[in-house]
């Protein structure tokens, strides 16, 4: 009977676990890439066979030669952590392969820090769209303390971007080469590591002791930056609407007339692993939005310049929509949203009667809330209320 085993070879020959060090020299024919054969090529006999390859259907292929025979494939690291195992388990699985687990650059970068692991959270760079991994790792760090990350050899970039929004002096750990004479381990701030050439098998570790998961709902006006002439969705309008809205983790949101972006803040922290296009004309807007991102270190939301609905033909289709401007265009505005996804789900914050009676009649469905605040001011020995614009909030398509 044929046998597969998958093999983690650790960080090299002295990682390998007795197990895997057994299977591999009982086995008759070894796989692997290139470099993991001449790593470990004092270990086989010369009766073995070996093949440098690694792509799991440049294996299947071979092993349609190999009768009976024990077979043997080395994957780098651990079997089960960002490893070739999966993909070689799924092309093989006809010949149900065993897996021996080893020493991952995640276990034994913690050791060399003297820290345990177990409430670090993971993420891979490797293979990513830069713009991606930015907004992964900025919002992993923003919600965690520990966060552990396989580079992709982009170390400085994940940096830069971490810098961006504002963690500029988190201190971080980098591991070099680990497990080869080149090992090298350092300690730095983010800045430090955007200005940095580190080589290409680097992991980082973050630490951000004020890390936070919460998602706040109508965060408080004086927490964001302000400018004349910018309007800003008030605070208990946010919450209702970002309630109305129902967004996940991973959802496309748009803010359409961002404004100073407080409504994009709010998006981006509730859909942290998603995206956020906040669509603004004004210049000295677009200047706040970027800057009110800083301040909540958000890296998931798009500035775009221009108006709608015309810059959201290139953008990707929307999960979730807040319209707080539209320029006297809010039925063109939810025609192009409702060609982009027919199950958008669509807020609406109208402040005109004009605008609000031009949805409702083209959406006789919509779900309608007139929300009228009044907040509290002190005069004298007493307390006032002082009135706030009305808002009419209606909220059409998809499922909160």
């Amino acid at each position: 009977m044929k046998e597969i085993v998958i093999i983690g070879a650790g960080l090299g020959v002295d990682t390998l676990t007795a197990e895997g060090l057994s299977a591999l020299t009982k086995a008759e024919v070894c796989f692997g890439a290139p470099r993991l054969l001449a790593l470990f090529e004092g270990l086989f006999s010369p009766e073995q066979e070996t093949y440098p390859f690694y792509k799991a259907e440049d294996i299947k292929k071979a092993m349609a030669h190999q009768e009976n025979r024990h077979c043997a494939i080395l994957v780098s690291g651990d079997t089960g952590f960002y490893s070739a195992a999966a993909g070689l388990c799924e092309a093989l699985h006809a010949f149900k392969p065993r897996l021996i687990p080893g020493v991952s650059s995640l276990n034994a970068f913690f050791a060399r820090l003297h820290l345990p692991w177990q409430d670090a959270v993971l993420f891979s760079a490797h293979g990513r769209q830069m713009e991606d991994a930015a907004a992964g790792i900025t919002g992993l760090v923003r919600r965690n303390r520990l966060v552990f990350c396989l580079t992709g050899g982009n170390a400085a970039a994940l940096g830069a971007a971490l810098s961006l929004v504002g963690f500029e002096n988190l201190p971080v750990f980098t591991g070099e080469n680990l497990g080869t004479p080149e090992e090298k381990i350092s300690s730095l701030k983010v800045a430090e590591l955007s200005r940095s050439t580190l080589a290409p098998l680097t992991v980082l570790l973050t630490v951000n002791d004020h890390a936070s998961d919460a998602l706040p709902s109508g965060i408080p006006e004086g927490d964001f930056l302000r400018a004349e002439h910018i309007p800003m969705t008030k605070s208990e309008i946010r919450a209702v609407a970002l309630s109305k809205l129902g967004i996940k983790p991973d959802y496309v949101c748009y803010d359409i007339g961002a404004g100073t972006g407080s409504v994009s803040v709010e998006m981006a922290l509730q859909s942290w692993r998603g995206r956020v296009y906040a669509i603004e004309r004004r210049g000295e807007a677009r200047s706040l939005i970027g800057e009110n991102c800083r301040g909540f270190h958000i890296g998931n939301v798009s500035i775009v310049e221009g108006e709608a609905p015309e810059v959201l033909e290139a953008l990707p289709p929307p999960d979730a929509v807040f319209i707080g401007g539209s320029g006297g265009k809010v039925l063109k505005i939810i025609e192009a949203l409702q060609r982009k996804n027919r199950n958008v789900r669509i807020v609406v914050s109208a402040v005109t009667l004009e605008t609000s009676s031009v949805v409702l009649a083209a959406f006789p469905d919509a779900e309608a809330s007139w929300i009228s605040v009044s907040r509290g001011k002190k005069v004298g020995e007493c307390h006032l209320l002082s009135p706030q614009n009305p808002v009419m909030i209606i909220t059409l398509g998809g499922t909160p």
